[in-house]
């Protein structure tokens, strides 16, 4: 799930709180990272000496734990998210957390886990934003512990599908040239029988994903917004032409491909927009192959949106008609209604409504 397309989770979480490197050289994208901040818990971790390997003219900063550097108050998160740091820490507790009750894409049974803390893009409606203090990256290289913690969950039922959702406090594969994910966690899902994983991302990075076989029970989904919204409100992310050829590719090479138009932002003409986004959407797609399709509007919770309108209080965005409903601040209900009944009858056209999974927060 991508950091900035899932605010619903927040509702529930808010009070929470050797592997090989195929690629021959780090992306241009990653090699600002400059700065690494390493737990000493974690500074002889196998995962920990392959990243410092791979920037070696990085700074390397030790710390006890990865608090120190991320939580303390009168951070600026704005001059930050111009070249955030790196820091690697171990995760104790809470590996995997229930998703919200009415969150999921058919199962009984749903649970998020986040191996990142932030994202590469900057997109203006991302809750993180508002939920941290800090816009350095934090990874936990004990990928083992979240490993331990599926296993337990899906031998609670044997018989039942498990669903399993990356991507709540990051991209889930925007980072992986660093970190490696997909390629430690998809073969560890394909070995569970009742377990699905999905990878929510804006990314282009699938080169792991095609250089292996398709997860049985993995469904790739990515977030799109139509381009008039994405040029304006998701910066640094790939742009929509970028995602529909990834998505398209992985498609074509046996992905379940599920798509992720959450949030719907509100501007003059948006139902043109939508209506040419989900025109450009289909034409390139095999909607008989399609896992999912599931559809929610931009909201975020009152003191999120708040010091994210302190962060950027230019932002057009913010100038968008909206309203607070049970300390969440979203679009007039009038206004959110219009919206989703219109990308609904939209979608109607192209979907059966058995993969149809409208955001019920």
């Amino acid at each position: 799930m991508d950091a900035g397309i899932l605010p619903q989770y927040i509702l529930s979480t808010i009070n929470h709180k050797a592997f090989p490197i195929k690629c021959s050289k780090i992306p241009t994208n990653y090699a600002m990272i400059d700065t690494i901040y390493i737990e000493a818990a974690v500074q002889d971790h196998p995962r920990v000496r392959e990243i410092l390997a791979r920037f070696p003219a990085a700074r390397q900063i030790p710390c006890q734990r990865y608090g120190e550097v991320f939580n303390p108050k009168a951070q600026n998160f704005r001059l930050q998210k111009q070249k955030p740091a790196l820091i690697l820490a171990e995760k104790y507790r809470n590996f995997v957390l229930p998703a919200p009750q009415g969150y999921g894409i058919g199962a009984s049974h749903n649970y998020y886990f986040s191996h990142v803390l932030n994202c590469l893009y900057d997109c203006r409606y991302c809750f993180l934003q508002g939920m941290y203090q800090s816009a350095h990256y934090v990874l936990f290289v004990n990928y083992e512990g979240f490993q331990d913690d599926i296993r337990r969950i899906c031998r609670e039922t044997p018989n039942e599908p498990v669903h399993f959702f990356s991507g709540y406090d990051c991209d889930s594969l925007a980072l992986e040239p660093v970190t490696a994910f997909a390629d430690n966690f998809l073969p560890f899902f394909a070995d569970l029988p009742n377990a699905w994983l999905e990878l929510r991302t804006k990314s282009t990075q699938v080169r792991s994903l095609l250089n292996r076989e398709p997860l049985p029970r993995g469904v790739l989904a990515f977030s799109l917004s139509p381009e008039e919204i994405a040029s304006k409100v998701e910066a640094k992310a790939p742009s929509l032409q970028r995602r529909l050829a990834a998505l398209s590719k992985c498609q074509a090479h046996g992905w379940q491909i599920g798509l992720r138009f959450d949030p719907l932002i509100y501007q003059t003409g948006y139902q043109q927009q939508y209506q040419r986004l989900f025109e450009q959407v289909f034409a390139l797609i095999d909607p008989a192959l399609l896992h999912s399709v599931s559809l929610g509007v931009f909201r975020l919770p009152d003191g999120f949106f708040k010091k994210i309108h302190n962060l950027y209080p230019d932002e057009k965005l913010f100038a968008s008609p909206t309203e607070q409903q049970q300390g969440m601040t979203s679009y007039p209900k009038a206004l959110e209604q219009e919206m989703l009944g219109y990308c609904s009858e939209q979608l109607s056209h192209y979907i059966p409504n058995s993969k149809f999974f409208p955001c019920s927060v």
